[in-house]
């Protein structure tokens, strides 16, 4: 494998380059029009624009990604996350054009894609899964009668996508119609498949995930787990590994789970089991990405592994270096998303300038950035900026060195979720461990945050007041 084409932008794009280049092998970035001057396509040994800003005219656009792959004979394409890394029938063209798709073949992507197909395929390992039906629906009547059988509150989830979208929570039957129509409606928006299933509300859950790695000669690890509960709109915005809650027993049953899950699809490559963990410890399985997530820098600093440049030799037909025995969790590692968003306007993308980005630095903080300052920030892709991580030799010492990595991280022109991470690391729920999904709804507020906002200039005018007045004290000082 000489030349990788990175089919994404941004943060990711440039992640896999830094992997591709250790490794040797050449780069090629993809880039919109909106995108000619951003870092990623800088960083690529060979760079093409292939359309107009929005995705669906440019990164989005498979046929055209896999055509600038021919022209400049490369061997593999990474999809990275989001965009194409979970369409089959683009895993399937490049498998058809004699292209490598870093990332699994296009049947298990189609199977783990649909939440019901899922169910069915992991059916037989005996895996435990949360009450409601295996069947896709649309009729309204029907789906009130099966949910008043599982009993309120349930969830109504989109059977073709995720992301939060297509999905609610229904606490009554009088609410169930509205919120049915509601979930319908975005599903068809988001993925052209209005199709829902039902299951019985899981309250008080946690987000945990385990990573897996599979290779062609049917060995399959996990990487064990990651915390992703603090949320905001069903979408994870603080993660971390390990899980704080999870004991060792807990953890290898969880890991076998998730190993199952990749078997049961002939998986390839790395993917991530979701389950959702109740009050009691029970662990129930969600679903299966079957892609890199986002939040995988948070294993790779307390397994000191490279997924992405385990990709890549999954992908060139190698055998996997580590056995489940040689993995142990080294230290606890934390990353927050920073996206350009208003946390104290209900997360809305915050657009403009970027006036002035630096990023901390030093021992234990990472930051996977696709930004430089200067730059606009375009209104067309998702909103993440990059992804802060810090690691230290347990849980405190993580947490206390992204408050402080927080504090060093400087942007001016737009708003972002750096002070909802302020917020989150130094807030006794999280310190503690004893928090769920409803973090966010429990106990958030943009009144919170302009308060200790507000604090903090207090003491700031405070200091250098103090700071003036002895500057002009000393100036006063007689000559002798």
């Amino acid at each position: 494998m000489k030349k990788i084409l990175v089919a994404n932008r941004g943060e990711i794009a440039i992640r896999v380059m830094k992997t591709a280049k250790k490794m040797g092998i050449k780069t090629v970035a993809i880039f919109s029009k909106a995108d000619r001057n951003a870092p990623h396509v800088k960083m690529a040994d060979e760079a093409v624009c292939v359309g107009e800003a929005p995705s669906n005219q440019s990164y989005l656009l498979g046929d055209k990604i896999i055509e600038v792959a021919k022209n400049l004979q490369v061997d593999a394409i990474h999809p990275g996350y989001g965009f194409l890394s979970e369409n089959a029938d683009f895993a399937e063209k490049c498998e058809a054009n004699n292209i490598i798709f870093i990332g699994p073949k296009s049947k298990a992507i189609r199977m783990m894609g649909n939440k019901l197909a899922a169910k069915d395929a992991v059916k037989e390992y005996d895996i435990p899964m949360v009450p409601g039906v295996d069947e896709a629906i649309t009729d309204v009547e029907k789906a009130k009668i099966i949910a008043a059988e599982i009993g309120f509150p349930i969830l109504i989830k989109a059977a073709a996508g995720g992301g939060g979208k297509g999905m609610r929570v229904v606490e009554s039957e009088a609410d169930f119609e509205f919120q049915m129509n509601r979930a319908i409606g975005e599903a068809t928006s988001a993925f052209g498949d209005g199709s829902v299933f039902i299951e019985k509300y899981v309250s008080s859950p946690r987000h945990i995930e385990i990573q897996v790695m599979a290779d062609a000669h049917g060995n399959i690890i996990h990487l064990f787990e990651r915390e992703c509960s603090i949320q905001r709109r069903h979408q994870k915005v603080v993660e971390e590994a390990p899980s704080s809650v999870l004991t060792p027993e807990l953890r290898e049953k969880m890991g076998e789970a998730a190993v199952l899950v990749a078997k049961s699809c002939a998986y390839l490559g790395a993917g991530t089991v979701e389950f959702l963990l109740d009050e009691n410890l029970n662990f129930y399985f969600l679903e299966m990405n079957t892609r890199l997530q986002v939040e995988h820098p948070v294993t790779e600093l307390i397994t000191g592994l490279d997924l992405v440049e385990m990709q890549i030799q999954i992908a060139r037909g190698e055998v996997l270096k580590v056995k489940q025995e040689d993995l142990h969790i080294k230290g606890h590692a934390v990353e927050l998303r920073i996206y350009a968003e208003d946390p104290l306007n209900d997360f809305l993308p915050s657009v403009g300038n970027l006036e002035k980005y630096q990023l901390p630095v030093g021992e234990g903080i990472r930051v996977d950035n696709g930004y430089e300052e200067g730059m606009d920030i375009p209104i067309y892709y998702d909103p993440m900026l990059a992804k802060l991580i810090t690691y230290g030799k347990n849980r405190e010492e993580a947490i206390q060195l992204m408050i402080e990595a927080i504090a060093k991280y400087e942007v001016k022109g737009i708003q972002t979720t750096l002070p909802f991470g302020a917020f989150v690391m130094q807030h006794q729920a999280f310190q503690s461990g004893n928090f769920d999904t409803h973090f966010v709804k429990k106990y958030f507020s943009a009144k919170i945050i302009h308060a200790q906002q507000k604090q903090e200039a207090e003491v700031a005018a405070l200091i250098a007041l103090q700071q003036y007045l002895k500057d002009q004290k000393t100036l006063r000082l007689p000559k002798i």
